[in-house]
């Protein structure tokens, strides 16, 4: 059960993993510029630029540390707080963020460092489910016809009206979200996101609305999408004030 203690406590912690090796990229993805602004600042702006978000903590490769401080320093994120080396896994990783979150924080964030298109409107709705119910996670609809196969056949094909995408920021109420994490890294476990711990104590996550935007960069070919996205909101926006 949460406490009653981190119940009270409203503050809100983000924690962006960005530790990964970037294998598929073919290069390390998060300095990769993004219409001329590194994929890491863009996903640190998003936060700084939430109102429901009082500190951020990176967590990323201990090579690229003083880089990704010195980035965010110069970039203007104030609310970056510290910036600290994950582990082998991501659930390692994660939980050398949470170590570094504020004892005043109630709650925190969870973010992939490589999804730099998050918005506020999608950080803020996660945060506000999960202060209710304790653990909210973004998702949107699987578009696509997902079929389970062994061996390269088929096995069954789920309901897609009850399939959805999981993005980030997964937002949890502290206390939970540490005990989850700490209980996977004692067992060597891999869960497939923060949200899938979580429920391995039996807790349930809620889900909110997330965007087809918000697109984690894996590929050089996202990099492609995301310009893209970035275009069309640009353009957008100079509609909006014409």
């Amino acid at each position: 059960m949460i406490s009653l203690l981190f119940k009270k406590r409203k503050n809100v912690s983000a924690v962006i993993v960005a530790a990964g090796a970037s294998e598929r990229f073919g290069g390390d993805k998060i300095f990769a510029e993004l219409l001329g602004e590194p994929v890491i600042l863009r996903t640190l702006r998003a936060f700084e630029g939430s109102p429901v978000i009082a500190e951020i903590i990176l967590v990323t490769r201990e090579s690229v540390i003083e880089r990704a401080a010195e980035l965010a320093r110069d970039g203007g994120v104030t609310k970056l707080t510290q910036v600290t080396a994950g582990g082998n896994t991501r659930a390692e990783s994660v939980l050398s963020g949470l170590f570094a979150v504020s004892k005043k924080s109630g709650f925190v964030a969870i973010h992939d460092g490589a999804r730099p298109l998050v918005t506020k409107e999608i950080i803020g709705a996660a945060v506000a489910k999960a202060v209710k119910y304790s653990a909210a996670a973004p998702a949107v609809p699987v578009k696509a016809t997902i079929k389970r196969a062994n061996g390269g056949i088929v096995i069954s094909t789920p309901e897609r009206g009850e399939l959805y995408e999981a993005q980030t920021p997964q937002v949890f109420a502290a206390e939970l979200i540490r005990a989850a994490i700490e209980l996977a890294v004692r067992r060597r476990e891999s869960p497939p996101d923060d949200g899938a711990a979580v429920e391995a104590l039996g807790a349930a996550v809620h889900l909110t609305k997330g965007s087809y935007e918000n697109i984690k960069i894996t590929t050089p070919e996202d990099m492609l999408i995301a310009e893209a996205i970035l275009t069309g909101r640009a353009g957008k926006e100079r509609s909006s004030r014409a």
